[in-house]
């Protein structure tokens, strides 16, 4: 998934930025649109029904920001029942949850820590702080295409590193393939 990413999707996030900003929203919003469809990319199983990524992801952009245009309309504001206020405390996350958590952050401080220095600040300017490939550029004294292209390599990375199973589950896999077998 992280090659189909980096190969049909990432090469199309210039110009989808690009024409977000031209078309529907301001600076701050693209940034949250172009995140939510590489959020929504991921957790796509399967690929092979999309015949044309960028149209693909495209689609997904502007229907996501029609919907934020929706969202941004005037809403009522209602005090909470105390019956809501309970529903809000039950979500606070699960024993279970937190330790998936955990675990979820430890792979990607994991694959944060695979990049050189460079990419992996380039990657947290960018994908945490949210700032534009002009800032980053201008903050690091370098050339905005060396920040499109380390951040491009590094998302491509940090995917890769995400989405392939662990090497211990590899190894574990590997030992106890012969043992179903001979059942």
């Amino acid at each position: 998934m992280a090659e189909w990413v980096g190969r049909e999707i990432l090469p199309h996030e210039r110009d989808l930025r690009i024409w977000l900003r031209r078309r529907f929203v301001a600076d701050g919003d693209v940034e949250d649109i172009v995140q939510e469809c590489f959020c929504r990319l991921a957790e796509v199983l399967d690929v092979s029904h999309i015949t044309e990524p960028r149209a693909y992801l495209f689609t997904m952009a502007r229907h996501l920001a029609y919907r934020q245009r929706r969202r941004a309309t005037v809403v009522r504001m209602e005090p909470l029942s105390a019956h809501m206020r309970d529903e809000l405390e039950a979500d606070y996350p699960s024993p279970e949850r937190i330790a998936i958590g955990r675990d979820e952050l430890g792979r990607v401080q994991a694959a944060l820590a695979t990049l050189t220095e460079r990419a992996r600040r380039i990657f947290v300017m960018r994908r945490v702080e949210g700032l534009s490939q002009k800032q980053i550029a201008e903050a690091l004294g370098v050339s905005e295409t060396i920040v499109e292209n380390d951040a491009s390599r590094s998302l491509r990375a940090v995917l890769k590193h995400l989405t392939d199973p662990p090497a211990d589950a590899q190894q574990t896999s590997r030992k106890e393939a012969p043992r179903a077998r001979s059942h």
